[in-house]
């Protein structure tokens, strides 16, 4: 009685910790399943279909097992036991043949879908089935990574924020992506993939959103101490709601110049949603370049004046270009014994006469010991001196 009574009493314990467990994870909020833009979604898509073709062997190879761990078991008089099986063409092409047409189709479709997703590829639709209208051009944001913020620069409306991501439903974007110190992952999950923002390159980023609502964006590069409240908060809008958005930011928000953003690009930690109504024009321009400061060469400069100096590129296109001095080099195993040269690491090959031509008859020929010292006394060749 005691033990049925300690085993009821372990099943309901089950049973709140698994209805526990359920109200728990009810709360998660899976964004990556739940993409509110094409891309994201078009890469949901991608991951379910990746999973489902995994699954057509995972989940026979689970099944199989458990069938024949039952079907074999030592207490089955009926079983079959062929101690002489050892091999089955049939079973042998079931076995290499399906994993293989796996393979073949995972690899057909990450790689088609590695050129279609490219985000430096310019989109060709706003969602299934309703391709880009003619004449729409896509909006311009540049993305600054700082320490521990975003700033987000929008050039044709003039405005900028920190913290702040507002986008128009239904309008493609064209994003520009750099940092100031540090490799940082610009990373909205509900709009597209990781992207990384790295100092003085610039990334880009080609989405859209479909559906108005906030969520949330961060990075996904560990930068330090304020890494873990480096997010953003992406607002989806109808067109009009963000007009009325980049008016009320136009009115109520100050200016950033070189000066303010000198101040911003300070570290911080936690940073509130900052507005600016004006924007320097040359800000990106100038971070990107990493001349902010007054005084400071910008990397474009530096690499003109090293181009002219040199009077060549500084990175002749295509791995078959040859060099911008001299003829294209020679690999190493290609070249003769004679053009190696010599050098104080270098041994000079010996110029002994071949074997046998100098002294026909000695029987060390045979082996070629004459031309090999002994090593120690009393070894083989030594004997055979």
């Amino acid at each position: 009685m005691r033990t049925r009574t300690n085993l009821a009493t372990r099943h309901r314990t089950r049973i709140v910790a698994a209805m526990g467990a359920a109200a728990l994870l009810s709360g998660c909020n899976m964004v990556v399943m739940n993409p509110t833009g094409d891309i994201a979604l078009q890469q949901r898509n991608l991951i379910l279909l990746s999973i489902g073709l995994m699954l057509l062997i995972i989940v026979p190879v689970m099944v199989l097992t458990v069938l024949f761990a039952w079907r074999y078991r030592r207490g089955n008089a009926s079983k079959v036991y062929d101690p002489g099986f050892d091999h089955s063409t049939t079973l042998e092409l079931a076995i290499w043949s399906f994993p293989l047409l796996i393979i073949i189709a995972l690899s057909s479709v990450t790689w088609t879908s590695t050129h279609l997703l490219d985000p430096f590829r310019p989109l060709e639709r706003l969602g299934p089935g309703r391709p880009i209208p003619k004449g729409v051009t896509p909006m311009d944001v540049q993305v600054v990574a700082l320490d521990w913020k975003w700033l987000f620069i929008y050039p044709q409306q003039g405005i900028a924020t920190v913290n702040e991501l507002a986008l128009p439903v239904d309008v493609p974007v064209r994003f520009s992506i750099t940092s100031t110190d540090q490799f940082n992952t610009f990373y909205a999950p509900t709009l597209a993939g990781m992207i990384y923002a790295m100092p003085g390159m610039q990334s880009q980023l080609n989405a859209v959103l479909n559906k108005p609502g906030d969520s949330w964006g961060y990075s996904g590069n560990y930068t330090g101490r304020g890494y873990s409240d480096m997010r953003f908060r992406l607002r989806g809008m109808t067109q009009s709601d963000f007009a009325s958005w980049a008016a009320n930011a136009k009115q109520g928000g100050g200016s950033l110049d070189t000066a303010t953003y000198l101040r911003l690009a300070q570290p911080s930690e936690k940073v509130a949603v900052i507005r600016y109504a004006s924007v320097d024009p040359q800000l990106y321009p100038h971070i990107l370049n990493r001349c902010v400061e007054r005084g400071k060469p910008c990397l474009v400069d530096v690499t003109a004046r090293d181009m002219a100096r040199t009077g060549h590129e500084l990175m002749p296109p295509g791995r078959e270009a040859p060099p911008p001095s001299g003829g294209k080099p020679v690999p190493a195993l290609e070249t003769s014994p004679l053009g190696k040269g010599s050098g104080p690491n270098v041994t000079t090959p010996a110029t002994a006469p071949p074997p046998g031509q100098a002294r026909p008859g000695d029987p060390r020929n045979r082996n070629l010991s004459s031309l090999i010292a002994p090593s120690l006394p009393g070894d083989v060749r030594a004997a055979i001196a």
